[in-house]
């Protein structure tokens, strides 16, 4: 019988079937951070358990560390969670990426920069974008504190099946266009719920044609879908950028692991439980508009009609266009903003910087924006300094901060004051996400950076234009 990519990835880490519906699936990665971690450890002293492969488990500072330069950090408790993960990972003998680590970054771009997960893994992180490294054809679960205490004494989830969810984008990308702004407009197409309860494989050329950085930015945000994760079947581009990392295997294991990689696809006649298709040759850059990742629109764009849509999605859009001070058939583009944020495990790796800084070279953050990029890991950070990307940042007037997630949720103290508007390259737009009464519009690195310059949202065609 034809099979799934994710049916063959769960039936081959499945090691029992419960009496509740639910599959006992084993987890060939997992990885922790410091704002969920602490508690799953107090319960293992509590109930005397220890952690079951301290050797496939990894743990990162990103959450709450600061990304000031030099760390400093004055929050009243804001030792608190990272001092918890360090005795917590001395103790059951974990490897940390602590904050003076030089792999050191946000869980979900050091996972798969370091080789900890590769294609056909199951992969288990206390964090709703588990999902990115997706990317790598790895099958990714976000877990909440209970599950990360049981993954962590028993190696397993207990999950239940999800079903099938093929998603093809044809088509190729014109130039301006990224990742970023194909799955805002996957989302804007299904819906924040239209993948629940699915696990849901990315292919088609459009896809295919994307590098593996592109790849994670498409699987970071399946969950913005209500999906259960998102992947992408690995090909020849995911193999020859897993050679060499640290964590990958090598010599005769990295034979053995690409022989089974190569067989990692969905049959031809699989059958999915859903199957969306668009054509993304003509996609424009696309932007948020409201509360939600699937307020979306084109740059170029007119904000919708509430009265238009369906009756159970009037009360939300009215209540977006409240919070985003916006009307209907406003335009976004010309839009004066405050703030600019580049980073998050959306769009903090290289190219996403280098991206960014194509727009910036030679050019000014203009008067009243206050700019700040910060890099996914601090690989990423070192790497763009080796190629003088911070002073381009630094010069343009953007702050050039230590990786971690920073400005995507807060937890750092890095947040906007109310009533701003701020472009970013983060996954989420919600009311007060990034700081109370904060205005998100989400984009791509080079969207962000053109905003940036002109002070208002802008189409970054219009710049690159002026490059050429």
């Amino acid at each position: 019988m034809a099979q799934t990519l994710f049916d063959r990835i769960w039936d081959a880490h499945l090691v029992a079937q419960r009496g509740d519906g639910r599959d006992l699936v084993y987890m060939d990665r997992h990885v922790m951070h410091e704002l969920h971690a602490p508690h799953a450890f107090a319960r293992l002293d509590e109930t005397g358990r220890g952690v079951r492969r301290p050797d496939l488990t990894f743990a990162c500072q990103d959450h709450t560390v600061s990304t000031r330069p030099g760390r400093f950090d004055d929050r009243p408790g804001a030792a608190t969670y990272t001092d918890a993960m360090r005795a917590g990972t001395r103790k059951f003998g974990i490897k940390l990426f602590d904050v003076t680590d030089a792999d050191q970054g946000i869980s979900h771009v050091v996972a798969p920069e370091l080789g900890i997960v590769t294609p056909g893994a199951t992969y288990a992180c206390p964090d709703s974008h588990a999902c990115t490294v997706g990317g790598l054809g790895v099958l990714a679960f976000a877990c909440g504190t209970s599950e990360l205490e049981h993954v962590l004494a028993t190696q397993v989830l207990a999950l239940k099946r999800p079903k099938t969810m093929r998603v093809v984008l044809d088509g190729a990308l014109a130039p301006g266009v990224t990742a970023k702004d194909v799955i805002l407009r996957v989302i804007a197409e299904v819906g924040v719920d239209g993948g629940a309860g699915h696990a849901v494989e990315y292919a088609g050329a459009a896809v295919r044609a994307l590098a593996v950085e592109g790849r994670l930015t498409l699987c970071n945000m399946a969950i913005e879908m209500g999906a259960r994760n998102g992947f992408i079947a690995p090909d020849e581009t995911v193999f020859d950028w897993l050679a060499g990392r640290a964590y990958a295997p090598d010599g005769a294991d990295w034979d053995a692991a690409l022989s089974w990689w190569k067989t990692l696809k969905s049959d031809d006649g699989a059958v999915f439980g859903r199957e969306v298709t668009i054509d993304c040759s003509a996609l424009e850059p696309q932007i948020t508009w409201g509360i939600d990742p699937s307020h979306v629109i084109g740059v170029g764009g007119r904000v919708p009609d509430p009265a238009a849509a369906p009756p159970e999605r009037q009360g939300n859009m009215r209540r977006a266009l409240d919070y985003m001070d916006l009307r209907p058939g406003d335009t976004v583009e010309g839009l004066r903003i405050d703030r600019v944020f580049i980073g998050s495990c959306t769009n903090s790796r290289l190219p996403d910087l280098e991206a960014a800084a194509e727009i910036l070279r030679g050019r000014k953050v203009a008067d009243g924006v206050t700019a700040l990029v910060v890099p996914g890991s601090s690989t990423v950070k070192r790497e763009a300094e080796a190629k003088g990307l911070d002073r381009v940042f630094i010069e343009a007037g953007f702050a050039w901060g230590e990786s971690g997630c920073s400005m995507c949720a807060g937890g750092n103290g890095d947040r906007g004051e109310a009533g701003e508007r701020c472009v970013s390259t983060t996954n989420r737009n919600f009311e007060g996400r990034q700081g109370k009464g904060v205005r998100t519009h989400l984009v791509g690195p080079a969207m962000a950076a053109a905003a940036a310059v002109t002070g208002k949202i802008t189409d970054v065609r219009r710049l690159a234009r002026e490059r050429a």
